[in-house]
């Protein structure tokens, strides 16, 4: 099956006016407040908004174009249109994958991912709301530093010892 990937992560003219191409979408999701793109799983680009994801887009050719957050009304109505199935690996939160660029019209689309980025923003602390809404860079707390970049090490429990065996 032939896929107009590569014409439209190219930024070429091949991709019909209705439809988002890549440049168009990185525009739009980080035009939001607060939101930023991040390159992971080695070919995917991520779009978040205080460090969690509300669209997923892949660089290479792949059977999902896009993945977004939604709503739950949403998730059940659009999984039921052709081109739309419930996200790999995240439809138990609620996540829909667009097949092609084609699947969906252009204002359709973004109207989801408005709906997506503000349905995680929401989700958030009010503090680093308050941040993004200000306008101001989130910063993550030392804590979810760490456990964005290291994982977690393993707790070892300690044994403890009953009373009667400490004086023993």
């Amino acid at each position: 099956m032939d896929r107009p990937f590569a014409a439209e992560f190219s930024g070429s003219t091949l991709a019909p006016e209705n439809t988002m191409h890549i440049d168009q979408l990185r525009k739009l999701c980080l035009s939001f407040p607060g939101a930023t793109e991040q390159v992971q799983w080695e070919d995917h680009l991520l779009f978040k908004v205080g460090g969690k994801m509300f669209a997923i887009t892949s660089l290479e050719p792949a059977p999902v174009w896009l993945s977004l957050k939604a709503s739950p009304e949403n998730f059940a109505e659009f999984t039921e249109r052709p081109g739309v199935i419930p996200a790999p690996y995240l439809a138990r939160a609620k996540w829909i994958a667009i097949e092609t660029p084609e699947a969906l019209p252009l204002h359709e689309l973004r109207q989801l991912l408005q709906e997506s980025y503000e349905f995680v923003l929401a989700k958030l602390p009010q503090k680093l709301r308050q941040t993004i809404a200000l306008g101001k860079s989130p910063r993550l707390s030392r804590r979810a530093k760490s456990i964005a970049t290291i994982k977690k090490k393993p707790r070892v429990r300690k044994r403890r010892v009953s009373r009667q065996n400490r004086h023993r």
